[in-house]
């Protein structure tokens, strides 16, 4: 990595670990750490938000999505030089994350016992910045967590499908990012530097339903960009034939300020309507909701339990 990236991003928080990876502690993990609130993560699927570390192994991405709230001026990149262990990531992550929570103590307001089991994560984020699949040893980073008996939550926009294909150790959770409903709006919005961008994602949603293991698609609504063409969603949707739907605002901070307005962010309200008119071509629910993350999670009829 560009050292004054390396620089650039260790600024804003970031602890890079080994040659590709980072971690950096969530704004809702520093909330939960002074009672101050909880994730919807925490609401939607039982995850302890003191206990989540948000990680990547893999800093670098083929898209460059307007409404990514990160640095992204070193992404494009489609392999890794060189790849790291899987064990010294998880240990990186980790001693990266606890020496970012060392300052916490400081805070009159800090809850102690958390912060004490905050030094041990059950959950584990991939989901940080960049595309994880980019790793290529993606499978022995899931067995690795597996084998020390922590949650995971992989997040990818389904342009290797090749390498979910080739998983032998499943995560706990997989999110496929569900940005576009057509070609042509995915082009504008998340800039992809493949070619055949719009194929290999389908290739994703289309590969899901054999894949055994809890899935999720998560939709990042933008006001003025993505919030239309509700059948052409539902397509996509039924395609890839998830447990869950997320349905969440873009959120107006980061890097994302310099490519996208105020006006782009939708209110829960918005979320709420958009989400309904979703659930109807599809024949799902609107099963649980958090205002403050503006985010509504949809379900298969009477499926509120499933898994949970």
């Amino acid at each position: 990595m560009d050292e004054k990236i390396k620089q650039k991003l260790e600024n804003q928080q970031y602890r890079i670990v080994g040659n590709h990876s980072a971690v950096k502690i969530c704004n809702w993990t520093k909330k939960s750490l002074i009672d101050n609130g909880e994730c919807y993560k925490s609401k939607f699927y039982s995850i302890p938000t003191h206990r989540c570390c948000q990680m990547t192994p893999s800093m670098f991405c083929p898209n460059k999505c307007q409404f990514c709230w990160r640095s992204i001026e070193h992404f494009n990149a489609v392999k890794l030089s060189k790849s790291d262990e899987p064990k010294d990531i998880v240990d990186g992550c980790i001693e990266g994350q606890r020496h970012l929570l060392n300052g916490f103590p400081g805070n009159t307001e800090i809850n102690m016992e958390k912060f004490k089991e905050a030094q041990e994560p059950t959950n584990f984020a991939i989901s940080l910045s960049g595309e994880p699949t980019i790793y290529s040893k993606l499978d022995g980073l899931i067995e690795e967590l597996n084998k020390r008996k922590k949650f995971s939550f992989l997040v990818t926009n389904g342009q290797f499908p090749e390498r979910l294909e080739k998983l032998e150790s499943l995560p706990t959770q997989l999110y496929v990012s569900l940005d576009a409903p057509t070609k042509e709006l995915y082009q504008k919005i998340d800039r992809p530097s493949l070619k055949d961008f719009w194929e290999r994602f389908n290739k994703t949603l289309e590969l899901l339903p054999t894949l055994d293991t809890r899935k999720v698609l998560r939709l990042t609504a933008v006001k003025g960009l993505n919030m239309t063409k509700v059948e052409e969603y539902a397509k996509l949707i039924e395609k890839a034939n998830v447990d869950w739907i997320e349905i969440k605002a873009y959120m107006w901070v980061g890097e994302s300020r310099n490519r996208l307005k105020e006006e782009n962010m939708p209110t829960h309200n918005d979320i709420q309507e958009f989400s309904k008119q979703i659930a109807e071509k599809i024949e799902m629910d609107i099963i649980d909701e958090q205002k403050e993350s503006r985010v509504c999670l949809l379900a298969e009829k009477d499926s509120r339990e499933r898994f949970l």
